[in-house]
């Protein structure tokens, strides 16, 4: 693809140069750095690249070393690039008027036009969203799209810089292909990308060296070695682009590579003499020092070196042992500088043989320098490895960083930083953060006995921060136990105490509110409070539209599925267990921290729509799923799907030992949650109950229930009717509450219809079995229809029209079995003769034949049915076939003539 925007319609060139920006700029930030000499080429990885920016944005990210910028910079320089591809070299420094005027400079040293009307923003100022817009609009107008690469975009800090550049590249029409090296996520929707298609992702598994390229590494340095060993170098170092190339520096300098090769396979301590003999033993005593003091951080700032050897050597030092290649390597685009991890563990040994007890004194001061630099995790992990608990814990909580334990990037990195910090450390910092990772440990009980000692601490005059994560854990305690009280009450310290923080500290921690309100939703839906819970999650989701906030968004996504479930919305709770899914996939979330919620939802809504295999396998899932049921309402409402999935098969009595399971499984937890879960058992055994035909136990199992909601009252009502009290059954029903649900009123209909057919009304039964039926429809509740019993199916066959009106329904319930009754006479000419289907349809294909004789779309038969239109395509091609024609208007008229269709 060559880049022609450089030229107008007519073919000239460019009017003059455009306005430039007056400030000095750097030329070297937009050079595309060199080739290292010993650089090995692989062809698949720049054709991936050019295949690649077919989309417009590529994501080239991995680990430091793993060699990201050689990639795209080879990719580049070799011509395989488009020609006009834009360099730019990202810095943490630049502020986003700066960014932006670099970027504008890279394309326009490009060939690029951009107009003067675009303008060029001040250096330290955002840019006007004019700018953007009119930015987008030219390069969508570009004949040709610009590629433009980013190297070390994760140093970007500038605020606002990563949703201005998704805006340009969101609107720019396909003018625009971007391409970024990154170490980390880079605070872009990747999520969005993802799901539409149009992103290229190559990471540290794609850069990662194979046995074949670790030998071609090894002869560009001189060595050649035996396959054996080429493979054990490979495994020992994965494949890292760094790790092989300092390891082949090793190699140079020995004089027997091959046995290094064996000895660095097998042999950690004679690797340890190598280094410290013919590395660290070569430098001068203070160089040795600040090696010794600084391999205890992964990271090391000049800055850092200094404070820990206290000189003011340690920019000079670095940047000399990594030109001598010392086995200290400076990040590329950043100050900071990294030791090969053998060498740093290596040298950790050693400091603590040489200097014993030097080692956590040296970590709790890097802890306070990182501290300092805003390197949190980093800092809580030195805290932790030096023992300094009460350190490590203030810093999680003075910094409003307590959420991180539970959503964002460094989950992970900061529960292993406290895994092994005592239970019995005094003051209310380390007891609050013991809570929170109780609470992610799931270990109710734990976190309650440290918030005591929390409790026991606190004063009223205690910092804002430390109440603030009090009043979280509070709510995050309080949900296994479905405790709402406890929870809003938390909830409501946590919205008093914001307001005592300062702005830019609550915003730098979006995932803290949105942690507080998805617990809180969850909490409330746990005691029955549906209508404060939906309300509540609605607000969560809005909380959650920042990066590091995504496990929170799809468990507020899966709360509000269920809350949709229970009210039988069920294309809403479809949406939106789907879309948690979705976003937990799309984020690559880890499989122990995403809910299983989801798919217990989604069997739920098969249930309902009475696609039994289908729930069957979601409920599966969902019982995979290691922490779907650690809430006493998803272990109720598995427990409901799955007794009515035995009940649809026949088998009562295991329908009710599901049931009994669930009201015994967690007895500690139930004894604290709202009457409301029980009462849903107590609804559902009266089911199974019925189902076997045992009127009176379903009222027994019902007669404990004190609330009066309609869903009650229709099951107290349905188990009447049963018994043979019409009368009181009617009666119950006869004020519906206005806040009934809609299943509540075809269940309401269904039972009153029933009754009448009973008492030999059938007109009244037909009219009220077809406003249930209409109600039923929207949502399509097929198995409450099917539950309802015999009457139903009588009816329907004696009311065709009513049957033909409801084609959505089961098969079975419209008195049918797979292609229905085959006619001797057509209903057309007389004396013309019919056959019956020489391949009988299946239930699914009468029902879609009824809906293609509504003259429907393929688009309307698959949401009349909910299936996909492909789906439905798949099933009229049977009905073709089976059929023997070729047009769906010849499959209803020979249906008909066959007796198929009325």
């Amino acid at each position: 693809m060559r880049n022609l925007s450089a030229l107008d319609s007519s073919g000239s060139a460019p009017p003059p140069e455009r306005a430039r920006a007056t400030a000095p700029m750097l030329t070297d930030r937009f050079v595309v750095p060199a080739t290292p000499k010993e650089f090995v080429e692989r062809p698949a990885l720049p054709a991936r690249l050019s295949a690649a920016i077919e989309g417009p944005l590529t994501l080239v990210g991995g680990s430091a070393g793993a060699g990201k910028t050689a990639l795209v910079a080879h990719w580049i320089t070799s011509g395989a690039a488009p020609r006009g591809t834009a360099w730019l070299t990202a810095e943490e420094r630049d502020g986003p008027g700066a960014f932006w005027a670099y970027l504008l400079e890279a394309l326009h040293r490009n060939g690029v036009r951009i107009p003067v009307e675009v303008g060029t923003p001040v250096r330290d100022e955002a840019p006007d969203s004019s700018v953007l817009v009119r930015l987008a609009a030219a390069l969508a107008a570009c004949r040709d799209p610009a590629v433009l690469v980013i190297d070390d975009f994760d140093a970007v800090s500038a605020e606002g810089v990563p949703e201005d550049l998704h805006f340009v590249l969101a609107h720019a029409a396909g003018g625009l292909r971007l391409v970024l090296t990154a170490r980390t996520e880079p605070p872009l929707p990747l999520h969005r990308y993802r799901l539409a298609g149009d992103i290229t992702e190559i990471r540290d598994a794609d850069l990662r060296f194979t046995a074949p390229e670790t030998e071609r590494i090894l002869r560009r340095h001189g060595l050649h070695v035996s396959p054996a060993a080429v493979d054990l170098l490979t495994e020992r170092t994965r494949g890292w682009a760094a790790g092989l190339r300092l390891c082949a520096l090793a190699m140079g300098r020995s004089p027997d590579p091959e046995a290094f090769v064996r000895q660095f396979a097998a042999d950690r301590t004679t690797i340890a003499d190598y280094l410290l003999t013919e590395v660290l033993d070569a430098q001068p005593p203070a160089t040795q020092d600040l090696l010794l003091r600084t391999c205890v951080s992964d990271r090391i700032h000049p800055d850092l070196a200094d404070e820990l050897t206290g000189r003011r050597d340690g920019a000079w030092t670095l940047g000399r042992l990594a030109r001598d290649n010392a086995f200290v390597d400076r990040e590329e685009g950043s100050e900071y500088y990294r030791m090969h991890p053998l060498f740093a563990e290596v040298l950790q040994a050693h400091l603590s043989r040489r200097f014993p007890g030097r080692a956590p004194l040296l970590r709790a001061r890097a802890a306070r320098w990182l501290a300092r630099a805003g390197r949190l995790g980093d800092a809580i992990a030195q805290a932790s490895a030096a023992a300094d608990w009460p350190f490590a814990s203030a810093l999680l909580t003075d910094n409003l960083a307590l959420g991180k334990l539970f959503t964002g990037l460094e989950t992970s990195t900061l529960t292993r930083a406290f895994a092994t910090m005592p239970t019995d450390l005094p003051g209310a910092a380390p007891a609050l953060v013991a809570a929170a990772c109780r609470v992610a440990e799931g270990d109710h009980r734990g976190a309650t006995a440290a918030l005591r000692r929390v409790d026991a601490c606190l004063t009223g005059a205690a910092d804002p921060c430390l109440l603030l994560g009090r009043a979280l854990v509070g709510v995050l305690v309080a949900r296994p136990a479905a405790d709402a009280e406890a929870a809003e009450h938390a909830a409501a310290d946590v919205d008093r105490l914001m307001r005592q923080i300062p702005r830019p500290l609550r915003e730098r921690h979006p995932e803290f509110l949105a942690l507080t309100l998805v617990n809180l939703g969850a909490t409330e839906l746990g005691g029955g409070r549906l209508d404060r819970a939906e309300a509540t999650l609605s607000a969560a989701l809005e909380a959650c539209s920042r990066p590091g906030t995504e496990e929170p968004r799809c468990d507020a996504l899966g709360s509000l599925a269920l809350v949709d479930l229970l009210r039988g919305r069920l294309h809403d709770a479809r949406a939106h267990a789907s879309d948690s899914l979705a976003l937990a996939r799309g984020c690559a979330l880890s499989p122990d921290r995403v809910t299983g919620l989801d798919h217990l939802v989604l069997a739920g809504v098969a249930t309902e729509h009475d696609d039994l295999d289908a729930a069957r396998a979601g409920l599966d899932l969902a019982n995979a799923a290691a922490d779907t049921f650690h809430e006493p309402v998803a272990n109720v409402q598995a427990a409901v799907i799955g007794a009515r999935l035995a009940s649809a098969r026949g088998d009562g009595e295991r329908a009710l030992a599901v049931l009994r399971g669930a009201a015994g499984s967690t007895p500690d937890v139930v004894a604290a949650t709202a009457r409301w879960e029980a009462d849903e058992l107590a609804v559902a055994q009266s089911s199974a109950h019925l189902a076997r035909g045992d009127p009176e136990a379903a009222l027994r199992v019902l007669g404990g229930i004190a609330e009066e909601r309609p869903r009650y009252v229709v099951a107290r009502a349905r188990a009447l009717l049963a018994a043979g009290e019409r009368t009181r059954a009617l009666k119950l029903l006869t004020d519906l509450p206005d806040h009934a649900t809609n299943a509540d009123r075809v269940q309401a209909r269904l039972v009153q219809g029933a009754a009448a057919a009973e008492a030999g009304r059938l007109a009244e039964a037909g009219r009220l079995l077809g406003e249930a039926l209409e109600l039923a429809r929207a949502e399509g509740l097929r198995r409450t229809v099917a539950e309802a019993g015999p009457w139903v199916r009588r009816l329907l066959c004696r009311d065709p029209r009513l049957a033909m009106a409801h084609g959505w329904l089961p098969a079975r319930v419209l008195g049918r079995t797979g292609a229905g009754p085959p006619a001797t006479r057509a209903p057309g000419r007389t004396g013309e003769q019919t056959s019956a289907v020489p391949v009988p349809l299946t239930d699914r294909e009468s029902e879609v034949l009824r809906e293609a004789a509504r003259m429907s779309s393929t688009e309307e038969i698959a949401a009349a049915l909910f299936i996909s239109p492909n789906t439905a395509k798949t099933h009229l091609k049977s009905i073709h076939r089976k059929l023997c024609v070729t047009r769906r208007s010849e499959a209803v008229r020979r249906a008909r003539s066959l007796g198929i269709l009325e």
